[in-house]
């Protein structure tokens, strides 16, 4: 089993920062490992222990073409010993890309289901149940999921403020807001949903944590929507990087920071304060041509 010892808090020191009076931190859970990063670490390990524990023979979990959870799923699972079976959304392209070509390499059998059938991941999930295979829920939300992303606040060396997090299914939001109340912090949390709508956020995380208080939820830093990008967003990803080394991706990372870069310059903060952007890892989100070539003419 992989360690968070690797995970440390880095200062991020730019202009805007500076200028607003705020201290940002990163939480770098992007370290854990190149390809089982961040949330998706953290998501994996009581699925495991559960998986363990059922005597399944196997581990089913869902995903699109593109999903990082896929490969940290098939990554974890090699690791593990475990056979595992992914259930991608959508006909099989004619072309593989790098994400199912990872998934492979390490051993994930992939099933293409058409997207209508996908959206009954219920039914799919008893088949697969049936033929005695665990099952964990697309991007790893489930009960188990929010227990290894509390675990982040028993890790922080200092405290904060305010906490940031990218969110795609709230489980990483979830488990944080319930990480603080358990130590009793006056610490706020914050959502960025990746997607448009995102108030949905607010529902996952009262699903696993009725009595939450002390939350925000920023839903206008989608950039149009999840996988959805601007030219100002990879300008932005460009800046950050060269300014810090920190590398970030286009569908979750790098919105996350321009969304607490944002907030600065508008005073959202009082002076003084101090803040953790969670960096959830996912990097290889950068590595699709089409993101790639984004990326190069931001540069440019």
């Amino acid at each position: 089993m992989l360690s968070t010892n690797v995970s440390i808090e880095q200062k991020i020191n730019l202009p805007e920062f500076e200028v607003g009076g705020v201290n940002v931190f990163v939480k770098r859970d992007d370290m854990i490992h190149p390809f089982i990063s961040g949330n998706k670490w953290r998501k994996l390990k009581y699925n495991h222990v559960s998986f363990v524990n059922s005597g399944c023979k196997g581990i089913v979990t869902f995903g699109g073409a593109f999903s990082n959870h896929i490969i940290a799923t098939a990554a974890f699972c090699a690791e593990n010993k475990v056979e595992c079976i992914g259930i991608i959304r959508g006909e099989k392209p004619s072309g593989m890309n790098h994400v199912l070509i990872l998934a492979q390499l390490w051993g994930m059998k992939l099933e293409f289901v058409t997207r209508e059938s996908y959206k009954d991941k219920g039914q799919l999930a008893e088949r697969w149940k049936n033929e005695g295979y665990f099952i964990v829920p697309e991007g790893g939300e489930n009960e188990e999921g929010v227990k290894g992303c509390e675990e982040i606040i028993t890790e922080l060396t200092r405290s904060y403020n305010h906490i940031f997090c990218a969110s795609g299914t709230g489980c990483t939001f979830a488990g944080i807001v319930k990480g603080i109340a358990s130590y009793n912090l006056t610490t706020q949390c914050h959502s960025i949903p990746v997607l448009k709508q995102g108030e949905f956020i607010i529902d996952t995380l009262l699903k696993y944590f009725p009595n939450a208080e002390n939350y925000a939820v920023h839903s206008n830093y989608h950039f149009g929507g999840y996988a959805k990008t601007t030219p100002e967003l990879f300008q932005f990803l460009n800046y950050l990087a060269s300014k810090t080394g920190i590398l970030t991706d286009p569908i979750y990372t790098a919105k996350l920071f321009f969304a607490i870069t944002d907030l600065t310059k508008k005073g959202y903060f009082k002076k003084g304060e101090t803040i953790l952007a969670i960096h959830t890892g996912g990097l290889t989100g950068l590595l699709s041509e089409k993101m790639l070539n984004d990326v190069q003419k931001s540069i440019l």
